[in-house]
């Protein structure tokens, strides 16, 4: 019989919601799981141990999204049954809110296992109570600087993640203290990364706070990448998939999620389900994703610390004509993305958000012409897609967490 215990929190939990949805539509993502774990602080660890079948868990400096919504999909082709969380639900409470969507008012969960993107920080402190059976690490990047001091303190959150893995720990061989972790682990470590020739082949390397030098083969290898396209190798097995998104990044993310759903699955592991399940894969929002937007195709491109921004800028048409850039509040010091070389970009055709000077001055700078500076982004998003549409390629909007948030809102999208 159905434990009863936390009936009351998810029952408060859920008129909260309720209350905040009549504020604002689609609102209170959060604000019922902060509740409800100040009020019942054991349901989250509760509800994630239930599942028959086990709980992933997906973090790291970057890539976290891209990876949940790839193993969900592999493993959702497989005939599983998965509970997961949006990707903007990677904290605490947003994992709480989470639940309350889709538990019943006893707490139970229909799903059979649960894959959860966690952040690195709050998910070093929820995975204290959790055993997950696999934990899978993407990379350790120069991020969140104001959270994070230094990239050695993110791989110690990672590292006390991984000591839960009850199972597996799935690790990003190319990274140097992922690496390093992984030899510590008193559980099995399985890898995954890019061939020499591919990584040899990347104009910045893929922004790794430390980089591997040399090390052996790993269990899934990117092997060629061609914009969407990409090949893996698993085991032996050459996996030609079509990415969600452009660039190498997202090669190695697949790579990520093919070795995880390979562990999970065991011989019931499909390499060609998986292929039909990464190539049909819409992407995660504002990661590559295109859509429409008053009649006309746009491209979003979600940049949130130098490595990403550097590796969505190489991969960007040098002929596009209408590029609308928006950095906002949550780049609380404009230097943070000093590092990043933006010389070959295509112009930009309009700057905005509450940083649109200092990413102006940048631009100029590293020689790349900026046709209007308008800090208003409500103002710049009106005039940008009023224009005609381009010449060559569509409409891109490049802009971090904060800009992006706000774009969507103001275009009224999901």
């Amino acid at each position: 019989m159905a434990s009863t215990r936390y009936v009351p929190a998810i029952l408060v939990g859920r008129a909260v919601r309720f209350i905040a949805r009549l504020r604002k539509r689609d609102g209170g993502s959060a604000i019922p799981g902060l509740v409800v774990n100040r009020i019942a602080p054991g349901f989250l660890p509760h509800a994630l141990n239930s599942f028959p079948d086990g709980l992933v868990i997906v973090s790291g400096s970057s890539g976290k999204s891209t990876t949940t919504k790839m193993i969900v999909a592999i493993l959702r082709a497989h005939g599983r049954t998965v509970f997961t969380n949006p990707s903007t639900a990677n904290i605490s409470q947003g994992l709480t809110s989470a639940l309350l969507e889709k538990a019943s008012v006893t707490g139970r969960l229909s799903d059979r296992m649960a894959v959860l993107e966690m952040d690195e920080g709050h998910g070093a402190l929820v995975a204290r109570d959790l055993d997950p059976h696999t934990v899978i690490l993407t990379n350790v990047m120069t991020d969140q600087i104001d959270r994070f001091f230094e990239s050695e303190q993110v791989a110690e959150l990672l590292e006390r993640i991984a000591e839960r893995a009850t199972g597996t720990v799935v690790y990003n061989a190319d990274d140097a203290l992922l690496a390093e972790l992984a030899d510590r682990l008193k559980v099995a470590a399985v890898g995954f990364g890019a061939a020499p020739d591919v990584l040899a082949a990347a104009p910045r390397g893929l922004g790794y706070a430390r980089q591997v030098q040399s090390r052996p083969r790993a269990t899934v290898e990117v092997t060629a990448v061609h914009g969407r396209a990409a090949t893996l190798d698993w085991d032996g097995v050459s996996m030609a998939v079509e990415l969600p998104a452009r660039g190498i990044h997202y090669a190695v993310d697949a790579a990520a999620a093919v070795c995880g759903a390979s562990e999970v699955l065991g011989p019931d592991f499909d390499a060609m389900i998986a292929v039909d399940a990464i190539s049909t894969l819409e992407p995660v929002f504002a990661r590559g994703e295109v859509t429409r937007v008053r009649g006309m195709p746009v491209e979003f491109v979600l940049v949130q610390n130098p490595a990403s921004f550097q590796l969505n800028v190489d991969e960007l048409d040098p002929e596009l004509d209408q590029v609308l850039m928006a950095i906002g509040s949550d780049v609380r010091d404009p230097s943070y993305f000093w590092p990043v070389d933006l010389s070959a970009m295509p112009p930009v055709t309009v700057v905005t958000g509450s940083k649109a000077h200092e990413l102006a001055l940048q631009l100029e700078y590293q020689g790349v012409a900026v046709a209007a500076l308008e800090p208003d982004l409500a103002t710049a998003i009106d005039a940008f897609f009023a224009l005609p549409a381009p010449k060559h390629g569509i409409k891109t909007v490049i802009f971090s967490a904060d800009s992006m948030r706000r774009t969507r809102t103001h275009l009224g999208l999901a």
